[in-house]
């Protein structure tokens, strides 16, 4: 393949206004927004998607102050099983995708460039305006997808990462401040395609994250689809997070991500878990050390930044980004199923699907018509968004 320069000149990134139905299976009626999983489009199959949300001007991401607010969403996730993630989060992306800091990037926000996570994932075709053709390698089940030398990372708050099984929301810190690419050892990989060793705690980023898992933290009967459980996943639900500051005020230190669910005009209470002595309810940085503590897996959270780095990224404005998902990697075991799956560390049962499940090959094939529908978002004083909803049934 041609040097990063040449294939610069000769390629382009097109828009994709006429496609995103057609081609991506992505739906939006302005209300809601509806991600199908794989679509056969008039020129190729595609399996999953990731979109952003624009400002009206077309050319910047809207960018969410959320320090001493709250962020609530409707998602209905009951036609996703094991091995997808219907995901909604928010990253440090550059508020024109990194258009006015590199200035190969020519085409910015409006075509959805400048993506980073805490992943540092390296299968973005483009960053920093550049191609990420060095070194690349094909997936063996999508010709379109594969791996380049380069990652991008940042960090990551995922307020929601579920399918119908189990759910989880994370908090992923960073040492570096804004989108940055990675190679090499900063972007802490797996051992695997581009790197033979593995360096998941070296990198610039918190891959694991502070995450408050309900099934992983011991409780299995919160969330999973039938009546049987307490917050139902084959029906839909409201979904609340608060950004909790030190002082109350919008000034202070974000110290604390709280989570409310409400349905069919109930409102649910996350539980609560004893932790090496301390209750918790929420996400703080206590928490995030008793877990560590707990689990003995390594989470570097505190390490690259903690709620200090969450808080920066808070007090600048983060980018939303939905997605719908399948895991090359370890098949999404992380999020519903047993990982590492000898199961012997504690918090490794994640979920009730088998460790043989989230194959992407069977997923792809098995679940085509898997959907995941997010709506009715509103961001607003902490206590102002919550629904007063039809009365119970």
């Amino acid at each position: 393949s041609p040097d990063q320069e040449t294939c610069w000149q000769n390629c382009e990134i097109e828009g994709a206004d006429e496609e995103y139905e057609n081609t991506y299976g992505v739906r939006s009626d302005g209300k809601a927004l509806n991600l199908t999983f794989v679509t056969d489009g008039p020129y190729s199959k595609n399996v999953g998607s990731r979109v952003y949300m624009l400002n009206s001007d077309k050319e910047t991401y809207k960018m969410f102050k959320l320090k001493n607010r709250e962020f609530t969403f409707d998602v209905d996730v009951s036609r996703l099983g094991c091995g997808l993630n219907g995901a909604l989060y928010f990253v440090d992306m550059d508020e024109d995708g990194g258009k006015s800091r590199h200035e190969k990037n020519t085409a910015g926000a409006r075509y959805g460039t400048g993506y980073c996570d805490a992943q540092c994932p390296h299968d973005l075709k483009w960053i920093n305006g550049l191609p990420n053709v060095v070194d690349w390698i094909p997936q063996e089940t999508d010709e379109n997808a594969g791996l380049g030398k380069f990652g991008t990372c940042c960090t990551e708050l995922d307020m929601w990462e579920a399918n119908s099984i189990s759910t989880a929301y994370t908090m992923h810190s960073c040492s570096v401040t804004e989108q940055t690419q990675c190679e090499g050892i900063e972007c802490g990989d797996n051992a695997g395609a581009v790197t033979p060793e593995a360096h998941r705690f070296e990198g610039v980023c918190d891959k694991n994250g502070c995450d408050f898992a309900t099934a992983r933290l011991g409780d299995k009967t919160f969330y999973g689809p039938g009546s049987q459980f307490t917050l139902d996943s084959s029906k839909p639900m409201t979904v609340v997070t608060q950004f909790v500051t030190d002082d109350g005020t919008d000034d202070g230190k974000v110290n604390e991500v709280r989570r409310i669910y409400y349905q069919n005009g109930k409102k649910i209470e996350n539980p609560s878990f004893d932790l090496l002595g301390n209750k918790h309810d929420s996400i703080t940085q206590q928490f995030c050390s008793d877990w560590v503590g707990t689990t003995k897996d390594g989470t570097n959270f505190i390490q690259k930044g903690g709620f200090d780095g969450i808080d920066k990224a808070l007090e600048k404005g983060v980018v939303l980004v939905m997605s719908l998902w399948d895991d090359h990697d370890v098949n999404m075991l992380w999020l519903d199923s047993i990982y590492p799956t000898d199961g012997s560390q504690p918090g490794s049962k994640r979920g009730s699907c088998a460790i043989t499940s989230g194959v992407p090959k069977d997923v792809e094939s098995a679940q085509a018509n898997a959907k995941v529908i997010f709506s009715d978002i509103k961001v607003g004083a902490i206590g102002s968004t919550v629904p007063s909803g039809p009365s119970p049934a």
